[in-house]
């Protein structure tokens, strides 16, 4: 999820990272198509500046988002997004109170994983789609080198080690961008599967997205 780690960057995210692009982005255009059309009540976890929430609402769904960044906020705000700023491993929301989940890229940011996941599992119907789409934990973390997901990465030691990483990190982070603003968080593939496993989600479709020819993101849709 997004966190408050985003406080006072809001604006250069907004500007640089994300703003309309994103709309034409393969993370968005994945989670569109593993998601499908609505209606319904969707929560989007992390959702940040909004900017997938507002695709979300445009194919029918009734969209909530979530996010612990109130700098963040604002522009989901502005994009007419209903924003809760809430931590997400204590959703302030009923069980199974949402038709379904979305969640992108927030494995690398939040500090227990597994306990945001469990608070998806409770709020969400039986039966209904949880779509996430993020990182790729063998190719993306403190142990791969792989700037900008080009070229072949370069496989450092640290693979095996869970939890936020900075600089300090066998391979580091990259010179410049996001991550050296707000750090990261590595969940080995095992344990990030593991989340969604314990907290009673049954795979429906996994993609290691085809972008590059060493992918650097995964696409999952699990039903609770």
């Amino acid at each position: 999820m997004g966190n408050a780690r985003y406080d006072g960057i809001a604006d250069w995210y907004e500007r640089e990272f994300l703003g309309s692009l994103a709309e034409n982005s393969d993370t968005c255009k994945g989670a569109v198509r593993l998601l499908g059309n609505g209606p319904g009540r969707l929560l989007d976890v992390g959702c940040g500046t909004g900017v997938y929430s507002k695709v979300f609402a445009e194919h029918g769904w009734t969209v909530t988002g979530v996010d612990i960044s109130e700098d963040m906020l604002r522009f989901a705000r502005e994009r007419g997004i209903d924003a809760v700023c809430a931590d997400a491993e204590r959703l302030p929301f009923e069980a199974d109170g949402f038709d379904a989940v979305v969640s992108l890229w927030t494995h690398t940011d939040v500090d227990n994983f597994h306990s945001v996941v469990r608070e998806v599992a409770r709020v969400l119907r039986p039966g209904r789609p949880f779509v996430y789409l993020g990182a790729h934990p063998c190719f993306v973390g403190p142990h791969s080198r792989f700037i900008a997901a080009k070229g072949i990465p370069e496989l450092h030691n640290g693979y095996r080690t869970v939890g936020r990483y900075g600089e300090e990190a066998p391979a580091g982070l990259g010179p410049e961008g996001l991550r050296v603003k707000v750090g990261a968080v590595h969940v080995p593939l095992d344990v990030f599967l593991r989340s969604f496993i314990d907290a009673g989600f049954q795979l429906d479709n996994f993609e290691e997205m085809r972008l590059h020819e060493y992918p650097y993101m995964l696409a999952l849709r699990w039903r609770r």
